[in-house]
């Protein structure tokens, strides 16, 4: 594997809120194409039980836009103007942006597992995560590959059953996250600021981490 672009793709798969670009058109075949990629993730006992809800209708998409809204407009609002760490307070801003473009985002993806997991076991909930969470996380970094974006949110999951009853999303299905998906303005993304690895590692116990001194 060429390590430097694999490197590259892995530290600048960025959460893409402000550079999608609303106006360009998102094809089903690259969707698919991600899709495809993603279903090559680990999945806890081969139960393959992902699921991918594809919202492109604009009034879908406007009534998704709408909940998640109802949900984070105000809160995100005050987390912004009360957080303390410059980064912090811009990721705020930015994922306040999103409730104002949601509805104008081509393309919304909805990872699911055709299972529900309420009140599970740790072990069975972790199990359970597990088969969407890298599945999910995959289908962003093919994304990226592509000079797509997307940012991992789950605000709507506070009105999960508004959303499924808008899709048809059955009972015994549990979405995991909403994907906006659209082209970004420009693919020049950088690392993030991130505390050395060292800093935050526990080698066989857990104790004040090597990089503390």
């Amino acid at each position: 594997m060429d390590l430097a672009t694999v490197d590259e793709l892995l530290t600048t798969t960025r959460a893409v809120r402000k550079r999608l670009d609303l106006t360009r058109p998102v094809g089903r075949e690259v969707i698919l194409e991600c899709i495809r990629l993603a279903m090559q993730a680990p999945t806890a006992s081969n139960t393959q039980d992902w699921r991918w809800i594809v919202v492109t209708d604009p009034d879908k998409r406007a009534a998704i836009a709408e909940i998640y809204s109802s949900i984070g407009a105000q809160y995100l609002a005050y987390a912004a103007q009360n957080a303390t760490d410059p980064q912090t307070q811009r990721v705020y801003q930015s994922a306040m942006s999103l409730t104002d473009t949601l509805a104008q985002v081509p393309v919304h993806v909805i990872p699911c597992i055709e299972q529900r997991i309420d009140g599970a076991e740790l072990g069975i909930a972790a199990a359970a995560w597990a088969s969407i969470i890298p599945a999910g996380w995959s289908f962003l970094l093919a994304l990226r590959s592509r000079g797509l974006g997307s940012v991992w949110t789950t605000m709507h999951l506070f009105k999960e059953k508004e959303v499924a009853e808008l899709l048809g999303i059955p009972e015994t299905v549990t979405q995991a996250a909403l994907f906006p998906v659209a082209y970004t303005i420009g693919t020049d993304f950088r690392p993030a600021a991130r505390p050395p690895a060292e800093s935050i590692t526990y080698w066989d116990t857990w104790e004040q981490p090597s990089g503390d001194g």
